[in-house]
């Protein structure tokens, strides 16, 4: 994470941001019993959540933020000051903020499976878990997961907390898919929707793409079919598959910036065996990450994200149609991994159906990853459309 929280800091003062955050806690949801949408049952689910600011008498100001694929809850403030950075939106979330905090209820889900489930500041359920049956990890024991399931979880914590209508369903990325299933899931409980870095479908290119990312875990032999809890995570699979996101995420230009060109190395130029710099500071990068990462819940979010289309049905256009939210899409413009032409392709989808659709993207330099880092530059943007009537 150090790579990430690095920009996250510099995204922060570049913004003019007050480096006091909002100090939050981690809260814990448990549901007994939960019924996949394959079928399975998973008992219990335990997963974490979190809010900022006050819920308002009639349970009418809450705004769910839903995370990105290698994010949690941790949306904005900070669990201690000493922390190194806030939550990753907290550049628009907090008092006096595009998603002000005065006026709005805000609160965030840890999915199942959650990729960092080894950090102490998530709870999540997934193939790491103890099988209360078996008293050993699940493993590929546990069922495949959905971004529906994910919804199912989130509106489980939301029915308890009596709260049946949300201002506004909020996401980047994994999060976009979150937001739009929501909408299109429980249309009559959406107002407003904001998918950001995101889009309404998963295509055959996108699938294979994030194929490319499990394929290093499956390859290492210390995967060992998954069966690998009592020996260890598989580094390598882990590590490269983590290196492969982090660049996906990023544009060439904050790439390139970030990393050494090929030739200020020496050694290539003479040894086929020999790495490139910038190859191996991109692996210390994603060895970083992969200490609080399990191999088995980086495959099953990946599958969750190849399966993903609005309404989780055979037409995803027609599924759209059932969205009654005022919709703003807002892609990366250098975004390369979900590409802007995917939220233009569903915004076009919800237009042709009637929907109230506006669209901007993002500008900067790092692509998939604007739209974290560089959230500050539509800030202004979606603090006017969660405002609006």
């Amino acid at each position: 994470m150090k790579l990430f929280n690095t920009l996250l800091l510099l995204g922060l003062l570049l913004t003019g941001c007050s480096s006091q955050a909002m100090l939050v806690e981690k809260q814990a949801f448990e549901i007994k019993s939960f019924k996949t949408e394959n079928g399975a049952v998973i008992s219990p689910v335990k997963v974490g959540w979190e809010a900022y600011g006050e819920l308002n008498d009639d349970k009418s100001n809450v705004i769910l933020i839903t995370h990105f694929f290698s994010g949690s809850s941790h949306a904005a403030g900070k669990y201690a000051e000493a922390d190194a950075a806030p939550g990753y939106w907290d550049a628009i979330i907090g008092p006096g903020k595009a998603i002000d905090t005065n006026k709005y209820y805000v609160l965030s889900v840890d999915t199942l499976v959650n990729a960092n489930v080894f950090d102490p500041n998530v709870i999540t359920t997934g193939p790491a878990t103890i099988d209360p049956a078996t008293g050993k990890p699940y493993g590929l024991t546990f069922p495949v997961v959905t971004i529906g399931d994910f919804v199912e979880v989130q509106k489980a914590l939301l029915d308890s907390l009596g709260i049946d209508k949300l201002h506004a369903v909020i996401g980047g990325s994994m999060g976009s898919f979150q937001a739009i299933e929501w909408a299109t899931r429980y249309p009559e409980r959406v107002e407003r929707l904001i998918p950001v870095i995101g889009t309404a479908y998963i295509d055959a290119w996108a699938a294979v793409r994030l194929e490319r990312w499990a394929y290093p875990i499956k390859q290492d032999p210390a995967w060992r079919g998954g069966d690998y809890y009592q020996h260890g995570q598989p580094e390598q699979g882990l590590t490269t598959a983590l290196a492969y996101i982090i660049q996906d995420a990023v544009y060439p230009t904050g790439f390139n910036m970030r990393y050494p060109a090929p030739e200020t190395d020496k050694a290539p130029h003479s040894d086929i065996l020999a790495s490139f710099s910038a190859w191996d500071q991109l692996m210390a990068h994603a060895k970083l990450r992969a200490k609080m990462q399990d191999a088995n819940h980086i495959l099953y979010l990946i599958r969750a994200s190849q399966l993903y289309r609005a309404g989780m049905g055979d037409n995803w256009q027609q599924a759209l149609s059932r969205v009654q939210a005022k919709t703003l899409f807002l892609p990366a413009s250098g975004d390369q991994l979900l590409l802007p032409e995917m939220a233009k392709a569903s915004a076009e989808a919800m237009q042709a159906a009637g929907k109230t659709v506006d669209y901007a993207e993002i500008p900067g330099i790092w692509g998939h990853l604007d739209g974290v880092v560089g959230i500050s530059a539509v800030a202004d943007k979606i603090r006017s459309f969660i405002e609006s009537e």
